[in-house]
């Protein structure tokens, strides 16, 4: 069964986490959630999602995604290196690298922008081109194994990608 990983910090955006949790368990795959802390992480919204592993508890060799949702929660988690080790490891891999709004913050502190073409919430479009990302405004935008979109109305498209990488 593959597995997946989602990352999320405190005020992560609700719907761009369960989301893909909910669709990633009715295809089938296995689900872990990581934070900087095991236990109630606390969305955007005020909805609690557990977080089963720490970062320090993350393996990423045993994955084959990592999902990133937005929110405050990707500028809360990159105040912690071994999220940019994580994030860094799935790309250097090769494997499927889901961001959503906020989530590319991630990917820019792993270093992973530079050359490749994303999209992401507006705000951080010149944080995206600064690291050396070409920026497309559209609902989702795929570079080989990433995947990114730009807010929650974005989801469906977001997760049909994902899914369609996933099982091929």
């Amino acid at each position: 069964m593959k597995k997946v990983l989602i990352l999320i910090g405190d005020e992560f955006e609700d719907a761009e986490a369960f989301y893909p949790y909910y669709r990633l368990i009715e295809e089938g795959f296995d689900v872990d959630v990581s934070s900087n802390r095991e236990g109630t992480i606390i969305g955007k919204h005020g909805i609690i999602m557990n977080a089963s592993l720490s970062l320090e508890d993350v393996k990423p060799d045993q994955y084959h995604a990592l999902i990133l949702p937005g929110g405050r929660g990707p500028e809360k988690l990159r105040l912690y290196p071994k999220t940019a080790d994580i994030v860094r490891k799935f790309v250097d891999d090769g494997k499927i690298v889901a961001a959503i709004c906020h989530g590319p913050q991630l990917l820019i502190s792993a270093n992973a922008v530079r050359g490749r073409t994303l999209t992401c919430w507006p705000g951080i479009k010149d944080d995206i081109v600064a690291a050396g990302g070409n920026y497309l405004d559209k609902e989702v935008v795929i570079d080989g194994k990433l995947v990114t979109s730009r807010k929650p109305d974005d989801l469906p498209y977001f997760m049909m990608e994902t899914i369609k990488l996933l099982i091929q």
